[in-house]
Protein backbone atom coordinates (compact mmCIF):
# COMPACT_ATOMS: atom_id res chain seq x y z
CA UNK A 1 0.00 0.00 0.00
CA UNK A 2 1.37 3.21 -1.10
CA UNK A 3 2.16 6.16 1.64
CA UNK A 4 0.89 9.39 0.79
CA UNK A 5 4.34 11.56 -0.29
CA UNK A 6 4.12 15.66 1.97
CA UNK A 7 6.27 17.48 1.10
CA UNK A 8 7.68 20.71 2.54
CA UNK A 9 10.00 23.77 1.47
CA UNK A 10 11.97 25.08 4.65
CA UNK A 11 13.96 27.74 4.91
CA UNK A 12 17.47 27.10 6.12
CA UNK A 13 19.51 29.77 6.66
CA UNK A 14 22.41 27.56 7.93
CA UNK A 15 21.78 28.76 11.41
CA UNK A 16 20.73 27.02 14.73
CA UNK A 17 17.00 27.86 14.38
CA UNK A 18 16.47 26.97 11.09
CA UNK A 19 18.02 23.84 11.48
CA UNK A 20 15.83 23.03 13.92
CA UNK A 21 13.33 23.86 11.98
CA UNK A 22 13.94 21.67 9.50
CA UNK A 23 14.55 18.73 12.04
CA UNK A 24 10.81 19.65 13.80
CA UNK A 25 9.01 19.32 9.47
CA UNK A 26 11.15 16.01 8.95
CA UNK A 27 9.69 14.74 12.50
CA UNK A 28 6.66 15.35 11.35
CA UNK A 29 6.44 13.47 8.19
CA UNK A 30 7.71 15.57 5.13
CA UNK A 31 9.66 15.03 2.69
CA UNK A 32 12.08 18.48 3.19
CA UNK A 33 13.15 20.45 0.54
CA UNK A 34 15.71 23.11 1.83
CA UNK A 35 15.99 26.42 0.24
CA UNK A 36 18.75 29.01 1.20
CA UNK A 37 19.09 32.21 -0.36
CA UNK A 38 22.39 33.90 -0.78
CA UNK A 39 21.09 37.91 -0.36
CA UNK A 40 24.41 39.41 -0.19
CA UNK A 41 24.95 39.05 3.35
CA UNK A 42 28.68 40.10 5.08
CA UNK A 43 29.89 35.87 4.80
CA UNK A 44 28.97 32.87 3.06
CA UNK A 45 30.15 30.69 5.93
CA UNK A 46 26.13 30.21 7.17
CA UNK A 47 25.46 28.86 3.58
CA UNK A 48 27.96 25.80 3.71
CA UNK A 49 26.75 25.37 7.23
CA UNK A 50 23.15 24.89 5.49
CA UNK A 51 24.27 22.75 3.15
CA UNK A 52 26.06 20.78 5.81
CA UNK A 53 22.76 20.51 7.73
CA UNK A 54 20.58 19.69 4.79
CA UNK A 55 22.80 16.84 4.15
CA UNK A 56 22.72 15.42 7.93
CA UNK A 57 18.84 16.07 8.45
CA UNK A 58 18.28 13.97 5.23
CA UNK A 59 16.78 16.87 2.73
CA UNK A 60 15.37 15.34 -0.49
CA UNK A 61 16.86 18.58 -1.82
CA UNK A 62 18.89 21.43 -0.82
CA UNK A 63 18.82 24.66 -3.41
CA UNK A 64 20.48 28.32 -2.89
CA UNK A 65 18.88 31.12 -4.79
CA UNK A 66 20.97 34.16 -5.38
CA UNK A 67 19.68 37.13 -4.46
CA UNK A 68 21.64 40.70 -4.47
CA UNK A 69 19.86 42.51 -1.74
CA UNK A 70 23.11 44.44 -0.37
CA UNK A 71 22.08 46.27 -3.92
CA UNK A 72 19.74 48.32 -1.76
CA UNK A 73 21.73 48.28 1.60
CA UNK A 74 20.30 49.15 4.41
CA UNK A 75 21.38 47.28 6.44
CA UNK A 76 25.08 46.23 8.68
CA UNK A 77 24.28 42.69 7.35
CA UNK A 78 24.13 43.97 3.69
CA UNK A 79 26.13 46.97 3.83
CA UNK A 80 29.99 46.96 4.58
CA UNK A 81 29.59 50.39 5.18
CA UNK A 82 27.28 49.95 8.57
CA UNK A 83 29.03 48.18 11.15
CA UNK A 84 27.53 45.01 13.23
CA UNK A 85 26.95 46.24 16.50
CA UNK A 86 28.76 44.32 19.24
CA UNK A 87 26.73 45.52 22.09
CA UNK A 88 22.96 45.54 22.89
CA UNK A 89 20.96 48.37 21.28
CA UNK A 90 17.41 50.19 21.45
CA UNK A 91 14.33 49.62 19.01
CA UNK A 92 14.98 47.67 15.63
CA UNK A 93 18.94 46.96 15.35
CA UNK A 94 21.07 48.09 11.93
CA UNK A 95 21.15 44.18 11.27
CA UNK A 96 17.90 44.09 10.46
CA UNK A 97 17.36 43.53 6.77
CA UNK A 98 14.35 44.88 5.20
CA UNK A 99 12.07 42.99 3.58
CA UNK A 100 14.18 39.91 3.67
CA UNK A 101 11.64 37.62 5.39
CA UNK A 102 9.14 38.73 2.99
CA UNK A 103 11.15 37.71 -0.04
CA UNK A 104 12.41 34.49 1.34
CA UNK A 105 8.93 33.38 2.20
CA UNK A 106 7.85 34.29 -1.58
CA UNK A 107 10.82 32.34 -2.94
CA UNK A 108 9.82 29.48 -1.07
CA UNK A 109 5.95 29.94 -1.96
CA UNK A 110 6.94 29.62 -5.72
CA UNK A 111 9.29 26.83 -5.26
CA UNK A 112 6.68 24.61 -2.92
CA UNK A 113 3.65 25.69 -5.48
CA UNK A 114 6.28 23.91 -8.09
CA UNK A 115 7.02 20.87 -6.05
CA UNK A 116 2.84 20.94 -5.13
CA UNK A 117 4.44 20.98 -1.37
CA UNK A 118 1.25 21.01 1.71
CA UNK A 119 4.09 23.59 3.79
CA UNK A 120 6.71 26.20 4.06
CA UNK A 121 8.68 25.72 7.26
CA UNK A 122 10.19 29.40 8.35
CA UNK A 123 12.05 29.24 11.88
CA UNK A 124 11.26 32.65 12.92
CA UNK A 125 10.95 33.56 16.63
CA UNK A 126 9.01 36.29 18.94
CA UNK A 127 10.85 35.53 22.29
CA UNK A 128 14.70 35.57 21.95
CA UNK A 129 15.20 37.16 19.43
CA UNK A 130 16.67 40.40 17.88
CA UNK A 131 13.15 42.23 17.89
CA UNK A 132 13.01 42.20 13.60
CA UNK A 133 9.18 43.05 13.01
CA UNK A 134 9.34 40.07 10.35
CA UNK A 135 9.76 37.68 12.98
CA UNK A 136 6.59 38.18 15.04
CA UNK A 137 3.24 36.06 14.39
CA UNK A 138 1.39 38.93 13.02
CA UNK A 139 3.62 39.06 10.52
CA UNK A 140 3.20 35.08 9.58
CA UNK A 141 -0.10 35.19 10.07
CA UNK A 142 -0.34 38.12 6.97
CA UNK A 143 1.72 36.10 5.10
CA UNK A 144 -0.67 33.00 5.12
CA UNK A 145 -3.58 35.13 4.45
CA UNK A 146 -1.54 36.53 0.88
CA UNK A 147 -0.30 32.91 0.32
CA UNK A 148 -4.44 32.15 0.47
CA UNK A 149 -5.22 34.27 -2.29
CA UNK A 150 -2.02 33.99 -4.26
CA UNK A 151 -1.44 30.91 -5.31
CA UNK A 152 -2.82 28.34 -7.55
CA UNK A 153 -3.31 25.38 -4.89
CA UNK A 154 -5.27 27.75 -2.55
CA UNK A 155 -7.37 28.38 -5.61
CA UNK A 156 -8.28 25.30 -6.31
CA UNK A 157 -9.24 24.75 -2.04
CA UNK A 158 -5.66 23.11 -1.67
CA UNK A 159 -3.88 25.89 0.78
CA UNK A 160 -0.22 25.63 1.31
CA UNK A 161 0.40 26.32 5.06
CA UNK A 162 3.05 28.57 6.36
CA UNK A 163 4.34 26.71 9.47
CA UNK A 164 6.30 28.74 12.18
CA UNK A 165 6.82 25.96 14.74
CA UNK A 166 9.47 27.97 16.93
CA UNK A 167 7.89 31.13 17.31
CA UNK A 168 6.68 31.08 20.48
CA UNK A 169 10.00 29.41 22.06
CA UNK A 170 12.78 30.78 24.23
CA UNK A 171 16.00 29.90 22.92
CA UNK A 172 16.67 27.55 25.39
CA UNK A 173 13.57 25.80 24.66
CA UNK A 174 14.99 25.43 20.76
CA UNK A 175 17.97 23.97 21.55
CA UNK A 176 16.61 21.37 23.82
CA UNK A 177 13.96 20.53 21.28
CA UNK A 178 16.74 20.07 18.35
CA UNK A 179 18.74 18.39 20.37
CA UNK A 180 16.17 15.68 20.89
CA UNK A 181 15.32 15.73 17.27
CA UNK A 182 19.25 15.11 16.33
CA UNK A 183 20.07 18.18 15.49
CA UNK A 184 24.20 18.78 15.10
CA UNK A 185 24.42 22.35 16.25
CA UNK A 186 28.13 22.02 15.72
CA UNK A 187 27.36 22.44 11.99
CA UNK A 188 25.48 25.67 12.62
CA UNK A 189 26.54 29.20 11.79
CA UNK A 190 24.53 32.05 13.06
CA UNK A 191 26.89 34.52 14.03
CA UNK A 192 26.02 37.68 11.63
CA UNK A 193 30.20 38.52 11.13
CA UNK A 194 31.32 34.54 11.21
CA UNK A 195 35.33 34.02 9.41
CA UNK A 196 35.23 32.35 6.26
CA UNK A 197 35.59 29.11 8.43
CA UNK A 198 32.42 29.49 10.45
CA UNK A 199 34.03 30.83 13.53
CA UNK A 200 31.91 33.39 15.42
CA UNK A 201 32.67 36.65 17.05
CA UNK A 202 30.89 36.05 19.84
CA UNK A 203 29.91 39.24 20.49
CA UNK A 204 26.91 40.09 18.10
CA UNK A 205 23.81 39.99 19.10
CA UNK A 206 23.35 36.86 17.54
CA UNK A 207 26.03 35.18 19.42
CA UNK A 208 24.33 36.67 22.64
CA UNK A 209 21.13 35.27 22.01
CA UNK A 210 22.49 31.66 21.05
CA UNK A 211 25.29 31.70 23.94
CA UNK A 212 22.56 32.34 26.25
CA UNK A 213 20.29 30.00 24.82
CA UNK A 214 23.13 26.79 25.19
CA UNK A 215 23.67 28.19 28.39
CA UNK A 216 19.86 28.06 29.80
CA UNK A 217 18.92 24.97 28.33
CA UNK A 218 22.12 23.44 30.73
CA UNK A 219 23.71 21.78 27.39
CA UNK A 220 27.55 22.53 26.04
CA UNK A 221 27.90 25.07 23.38
CA UNK A 222 29.10 23.48 20.42
CA UNK A 223 29.73 26.84 18.83
CA UNK A 224 33.48 27.73 17.29
CA UNK A 225 34.51 30.95 18.81
CA UNK A 226 36.92 33.09 16.93
CA UNK A 227 38.67 34.00 20.94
Amino acid sequence: MNQTVIRAVVLLSGGLDSATTLAVARGEGYDCYALSVDYGQRHHAELAAAEAVASQLGACEHRVVHLDMGSFGGSALTDANIAVPESPSEGIPVTYVPARNTIMLSLALGWAEVLDADAIFIGVNALDYSGYPDCRPDFIAAYQQLADVATKRAVEGRPIRVEAPLIHLSKAEIVRLGLSLGVDYGMTVSCYQADSTGRACGRCDSCRLRRQGFQDAAVIDPTRYCV
